[in-house]
């Protein structure tokens, strides 16, 4: 009996010290909890406004994004001889990128110079979030911590180190643009038709009016469809990227665990790197067909909007 009293607290607490790979994942794709916020703000009203990691990290983005495109344009406007840098002619390709391949094709010559800017800013934001992810700051920031800061649980070094630092693999983060995608194609709609004539294009003219009590309630919800499939889209696919690369990488400590021993560790690094490198590559061109996609579907919805009898 006093054996098994002994023996009980030790396997207790191997269980508690064993690689758990779920709460390891979670721990590094999702938004850092209410526990380890970077700033506390409320509650008000019932509701936490504190700032968390997926908050900072929309804020740093739109940040980097801003202050980016601005040097660099005043940069070129400043010279004499407006010769273009690396980075001017990179974001001029970006621009006429857009607005040559998904802006004009879609909304028409007539709206172009009004949906370039949104539409161009959604693909900036976009690609840097989604690429700043696949950046290891916050790992490499973890290992400082733990090895040469060795910083108090309520840090800010530590509150930074919760979470994931994708973005767009948020759902609030990209439901938030597909709201004003959403609003973007009530106001083109709108402006290009007037407001009576936006509403009646929902469906089409000429029908037989029992058949516009099925179609009318079906474009309503599809409104609302559209936003939603955005919203999805993105943060699926963002957030699936990242939980398959730590899901390979999460066999090195599986293995090691199993086998107990360096041999277990080989196994996993042999198994699991060159896998996760593979998949890594392939999350580059996620990052890029991604901002893409979000862009090109939200001028595609404004485009139906704008013209409407097409």
């Amino acid at each position: 009996m006093i054996e098994q009293t002994h023996a009980d607290p030790q396997a207790a607490q191997a269980a508690v010290e064993k690689f758990n790979a779920g709460d390891t994942i979670i721990g590094h794709v999702a938004n850092s909890s209410a526990e380890h916020p970077l700033l506390h703000i409320g509650p008000f009203f019932g509701i936490d406004f504190s700032v968390t990691k997926h908050v900072f990290m929309v804020w740093a983005v739109a940040i980097v994004v801003f202050v980016a495109a601005t040097w660099l344009v005043r940069r070129y406007l400043a010279q004499d001889r407006r010769v273009p840098t690396r980075g001017m002619s990179a974001l001029e390709f970006i621009v006429e990128f857009v607005r040559d391949t998904i802006v004009a094709p879609n909304v028409g010559e007539k709206w172009v110079s009004t949906w370039t800017p949104l539409l161009l800013t959604f693909f900036l934001f976009i690609l840097t979030a989604n690429a700043v992810g696949l950046i290891p700051i916050f790992d490499v920031l973890s290992l400082l911590d733990h090895y040469v800061f060795h910083t108090a649980e309520d840090s800010l070094l530590k509150g930074l180190i919760h979470g994931g630092s994708t973005a767009t693999a948020n759902f609030n983060v990209t439901g938030g643009l597909a709201i004003i995608t959403f609003f973007a194609i009530l106001t083109a709609g709108i402006r290009a038709n007037g407001f009576f004539q936006h509403w009646k294009n929902l469906v089409p003219h000429g029908l037989a009016w029992p058949i516009y009590i099925l179609l009318i309630p079906m474009e309503i919800v599809s409104m609302f469809v559209r936003p939603f499939a955005l919203t999805m889209r993105l943060a699926a696919n963002m957030m699936g990227g990242h939980i398959a690369i730590l899901a390979i990488l999460s066999f090195v400590f599986i293995f090691a665990d199993l086998f107990s021993s360096a041999a277990g560790v080989g196994i996993g690094i042999g198994f699991s790197v060159p896998l996760a490198v593979a998949i890594s590559a392939l999350e580059i061109i996620v990052v890029l067909v991604q901002a893409y996609v979000f862009t090109l579907l939200s001028a595609v919805f404004i485009g139906m909007a704008i013209h409407a009898h097409h």
